[in-house]
């Protein structure tokens, strides 16, 4: 996996505005030993001085100028940019999510070789936010977990969002809505703090707030090995919105409430307290701290520096491609739940969503772009 070349030369595949943005990151040198030598999209080059352009990603891959590519196109072209990446045995860091199901997944991964250095842009995983709440659940301060509920609706997402694209919120260019663009990142953050749930029962909306074919609104209910159990939402339709995340301990709890975090400590556990206390109206004593956490970081910087770091000196990945099945799992299990009305239960069955999805894929049709202008701030997409 290791190289002896003291930089790794990156191909970057789009030229949207999530790719301008890692650009951006690696020419403005916030990610060291990194070097972007090609781009490719199909309009203009980005004009950068030593920087070669494509109009044709097969041609990127085997211009050999890179050692690394990085895919930030349309979701339905990711399996197919993906697998060429791989099969040329370069090194691949895809943009979420992994591919438009499991199954495409699945199929990517198969490609990855012994020396690949494959990674996804599962960018939360830097917050030190979440960090924080996966350091003190894992010291099991918490115990055993109860419950789980995290309200994210605050992904709200104009119309004009939808009309600018031809690919985004359609079944053909994007498998899915909200789900699979938005929620991705906090159902990875999800299964990433709390594991793999055992079991889902979601309630879809389809075109709910907006002028599309795909969810835009979603309840979900989730059902883990130990018994504990968990609500998930998330929406592009609500304004303000809310971004609350509670995971529910025995022994204690940890509440972000979208700008705080709080950790609450029980002595004795509730199991304990509910078992041996004489009081009838009874609470365990409970200690509240008010943890203070600066979430100032580039986080999609720390990734690609995570990826170069892996190329060169063998730095275990902070969000390996393969671990992007878990968050598309669940998503792709929410949306077969609600078509098919009934609980889906983990492992998916892969064949059985894509046999589903495939359906849904040949009625839908990519959309015609808007002629309207949109006014583009980054920082403003980002919950």
């Amino acid at each position: 996996m290791g190289s002896t070349n003291k930089a790794v030369r990156i191909g970057v595949v789009g030229l949207g505005n999530i790719a301008r943005q890692h650009i951006a990151n690696i020419v403005e040198g916030r990610v060291a030993n990194g070097v972007l030598t090609a781009t490719c999209s199909r309009g203009g080059p980005t004009e950068l001085a030593g920087v070669s352009h494509f109009n044709d990603y097969r041609d990127l891959v085997a211009s050999g100028l890179c050692d690394a590519v990085l895919v930030a196109t349309p979701t339905n072209s990711h399996l197919e940019i993906g697998r060429a990446t791989l099969d040329a045995n370069l090194h691949l860091m895809m943009e979420k999510p992994m591919g438009l199901s499991v199954k495409e997944g699945e199929n990517l991964l198969s490609c990855c070789k012994p020396n690949s250095v494959a990674a996804l842009m599962l960018n939360q995983r830097a917050d030190p936010l979440f960090l924080r709440m996966k350091e003190i659940i894992e010291s099991s301060i918490l115990g055993d977990l109860i419950r789980i509920n995290w309200c994210m609706t605050n992904w709200f997402r104009p119309e004009i969002y939808f009309q600018v694209s031809d690919w985004r919120a359609t079944w053909r260019g994007e498998g899915g809505g909200v789900l699979v663009n938005q929620c991705i990142h906090n159902l990875d953050i999800l299964q990433w703090l709390c594991g793999m749930p055992r079991a889902v029962r979601a309630h879809c909306q389809f075109g709910r707030f907006h002028d599309v074919e795909v969810e835009d609104d979603v309840t979900a209910y989730l059902e883990y090995e130990n018994g504990a159990t968990g609500v998930f939402v998330g929406s592009t339709g609500e304004a303000p919105g809310v971004n609350r995340f509670e995971v529910i301990g025995d022994a204690g709890s940890l509440v972000f409430d979208g700008t705080q975090l709080t950790l609450a400590q029980n002595t004795p556990s509730t199991k304990i307290f509910n078992r041996t206390t004489k009081q009838m109206f009874g609470m365990p004593e409970t200690s509240i701290e008010v943890l203070a956490i600066d979430r100032k970081v580039n986080q999609h910087a720390v990734l690609m520096q995570n990826f170069v770091n892996a190329i060169l000196d063998d730095e275990p990945l902070i969000a390996p491609l393969t671990e992007g099945l878990r968050s598309l799992a669940i998503a792709n299990g929410m949306l077969l739940s609600t078509w098919q009305k009934r609980t889906i239960e983990f492992p998916l069955d892969a064949n059985e969503y894509q046999t589903h999805l495939q359906r849904k894929i040949d009625q839908s049709s990519l959309r015609v772009k808007a002629e309207v202008e949109a006014e583009i701030n980054m920082d403003s997409s980002y919950r």
